[in-house]
């Protein structure tokens, strides 16, 4: 029973959510052998092991799926103890909007820490692309947006996410025909924009075979196999393959990712929710 300690559960979690040690190790504050000692320890006391340790992704195995309930569970109390005590006073409602590639992999973990943290505080998310959210923050129809930087988007710089190109891992090497099938966000986007430029001044004829303002629609056609899509790093799933120069694509300009805040959106559970984005997203990029 003492194996299941409160920090080793965190890792636990962590691994799960990232799909991976090395994204886990940062998301806890850890250094990676740090966390494959605790979680290997762990393993040895229960005498199962909690993960598939694979060459591009870790995934739970059936015990490490059944552990992650009661990881969560547990965790959720022990935050929600904490705020009772720390943070009985801090009420209301906080909108945030952020794109669908930042919602699925940069916010999850902030905003689970954060709503055990302030039990009392209601989120609400607006999934929309960037550019979509410059009018909500001027027009103060949203609180926050975590967004890149665009036109009308000028927050506190949070930290710059590379792109890369994300293609399918198994099937044929989509990346070498010509023209290019690419799967790209709609227009206005500027990871849509980076990757046109950067094909067009690499002369790389390539053709939009799929449009999207959605991640998950882009993440189907590198699945099928029918296109490769450029996309944030943070957002491509383990197991697709991460293109570049080594397979004769053109390298993509980083995203500068920042946090807006709206002219009402000066109030406590603003505030808070604004410093723990901010802290939590700069410390992971570190």
């Amino acid at each position: 029973m003492k194996a299941l300690d409160l920090d080793v559960l965190a890792m636990v979690v962590a691994i799960a959510d990232t799909g991976s040690f090395v994204r886990g190790a940062a998301l806890v504050h850890r250094s990676q052998s740090a966390l494959s000692m605790q979680i290997r320890s762990l393993e040895d006391a229960l005498g199962k092991p909690l993960f598939v340790r694979g060459p591009r992704s870790v995934t739970p195995t059936q015990e490490g799926l059944q552990l992650l309930g009661y990881a969560r569970q547990m965790l959720a109390l022990r935050d929600e103890a904490w705020a009772s005590i720390v943070h009985p006073e801090v009420k209301g409602r906080v909108s945030i909007g952020v794109p669908d590639d930042y919602a699925s992999s940069l916010l999850p973990a902030v905003l689970q820490k954060f709503s055990a943290t302030y039990p009392k505080v209601e989120i609400q998310v607006v999934g929309m692309p960037s550019n979509a959210l410059a009018p909500l923050i001027r027009d103060s129809k949203v609180d926050l947006a975590c967004a890149t930087r665009v036109k009308g988007i000028s927050g506190e710089f949070i930290r710059f996410e590379p792109m890369v190109w994300a293609g399918p891992s198994k099937g044929r090497e989509i990346w070498k025909e010509r023209p290019l099938p690419v799967a790209m966000f709609g227009t206005g986007s500027v990871a849509r924009a980076n990757a046109i430029r950067a094909l067009e001044r690499a002369k790389i004829a390539y053709r939009t075979s799929y449009e999207s303002p959605g991640l998950m629609g882009l993440f189907s056609m590198v699945e099928a196999g029918l296109a490769i899509a450029p996309l944030a790093r943070c957002s491509v799933p383990g197991h697709f393959v991460q293109l570049g120069r080594a397979q004769g694509l053109p390298a993509l300009p980083e995203l500068e990712i920042v946090l807006a805040r709206s002219a009402r959106s000066n109030r406590p559970p603003c505030d808070f929710l604004a410093e723990q984005i901010l802290a939590e997203l700069r410390q992971e990029a570190r």
